[in-house]
C-alpha cells in the first residue's frame, strides 16, 4: 500500500464518482484510478466502496478506513510542510488557510498587505473546511485563516470580517429558477441537500435554526461532506440547498435566489493561534481590521 492509493481512495469518497474525482482532483485516467482502487481492495480483503442512487459511498469498511486515511494524509502532509519550513530558516514563511471558496476574495488583500515583502517569504496557501483548519492552526500547521469564528476554541484570536446572508441554490431549469425571492413556503415538499454538520457546522446550525423558525420541515435528501458533492446532489436531484452569499460564484447549471424575509446569516472571521505568535500573520491580522471583501 502507498500513500497513492490513500489519496486516491479519499478523493473518490469525497467526490462520490471514478469520473470527478479522476478528472477534477487526481487528473488522471478513470479506468486507472479504478484499478488503483481495485488494487486497495485486494490488499485489504475487503470491499471499501458500494454504488448506491447518490453515486459511490463507503461502506462500513470503507468509512473506518476513510477515518484513518485522512489523518495519515494529514499527518504526512505537516511533516511535508515543517520540512520545508525548517529547510529555509533565513527565509520568513507565512501559511495561510482559507474556508473553500473565500480564497479568490481574501487572498489578494493578503497579498496586497504583504506587498514589499512577499520577495523575501514563503507564502503557503490551502483551501479547507473550518473544522480542518481550526485544527490546523492549533497544531501550528497554518498561521492564519480565513473561517468561521467558534468562540469556543480558547485557543484563537478571532476577528469577525463579514456577515453573510444565506440563500437558495438550485438548478437552473427547476420550477423556482425565475423567482425574485424564495419564500419559506416555497421550500416544502422539496427535496433539500444539507452540508453535513461535521464539515460546515456553522452553516448547518444557521440552516437548521433558519427552517425550524420558519416551521418549515424538508424532504429528506443525503447529506453532503464538500461544497462539490452539494452542487452534484443539487443538480441530479433537482433538489434546493441553503448556501451562503459566497455559493454566487457557482456554475451557470445552478442559481442563487436570495430568501424573502429575514433570512440566517453567518460570520467569516480571520484567525490566529493566540499561544504562536507570528510577525507577518499579527500584521496581516490587524491590518484586516474593519475590512470586507467587495
Amino acid at each position: 500500500m502507498e500513500l497513492r492509493h490513500l489519496r486516491y481512495f479519499v478523493a473518490v469518497v469525497e467526490e462520490g464518482s471514478f469520473n470527478r474525482a479522476a478528472t477534477l482532483r487526481l487528473h488522471t485516467a478513470q479506468p486507472s484510478l479504478s484499478r488503483q482502487i481495485g488494487d486497495l481492495e485486494d490488499e485489504l480483503g475487503v470491499q471499501l466502496l458500494k454504488r448506491s442512487s447518490q453515486g459511490l459511498e463507503p461502506t462500513a469498511a470503507g468509512r473506518a478506513f476513510l477515518a484513518h486515511a485522512r489523518l495519515i494524509l494529514a499527518q504526512v502532509d505537516a511533516a511535508s510542510e515543517a520540512a520545508k519550513r525548517a529547510g529555509k530558516e533565513n527565509q520568513a514563511s507565512l501559511a495561510g488557510g482559507f474556508l473553500t471558496g473565500y480564497e479568490i476574495d481574501w487572498l489578494p488583500k493578503v497579498l496586497e498587505i504583504l506587498r514589499g515583502k512577499l520577495h523575501e517569504t514563503d507564502l503557503i496557501v490551502s483551501s479547507k473546511s473550518t473544522p480542518t483548519l481550526i485544527k490546523s492552526l492549533i497544531n501550528g500547521e497554518v498561521d492564519l485563516a480565513f473561517l468561521r469564528p467558534d468562540p469556543q476554541v480558547a485557543e484563537l484570536s478571532f476577528k469577525t470580517l463579514m456577515t453573510e446572508p444565506i440563500m437558495a441554490v438550485l438548478p437552473a431549469g427547476h420550477e423556482l429558477a425565475s423567482h425574485q425571492f424564495i419564500d419559506p413556503a416555497d421550500l416544502v415538499g422539496q427535496p433539500f441537500i444539507r452540508l453535513s454538520k461535521g464539515h460546515a457546522p456553522a452553516v448547518r446550525s444557521s440552516v437548521d435554526g433558519y427552517l425550524e423558525r420558519v416551521g418549515v420541515r424538508t424532504e429528506p435528501a443525503p447529506e453532503a461532506d464538500n461544497l462539490s458533492m452539494v452542487i452534484s446532489l443539487v443538480l441530479s436531484a433537482r433538489a434546493i440547498t441553503l448556501q451562503p452569499a459566497y455559493a454566487k460564484m457557482l456554475p451557470p447549471s445552478l442559481v442563487c435566489i436570495p430568501l424573502r424575509g429575514e433570512p440566517p446569516t453567518v460570520q467569516l472571521a480571520v484567525a490566529m493561534n493566540k499561544s504562536r505568535p507570528h510577525g507577518l500573520a499579527e500584521l496581516v491580522f490587524s491590518t484586516l481590521d474593519g475590512q470586507s471583501a467587495h
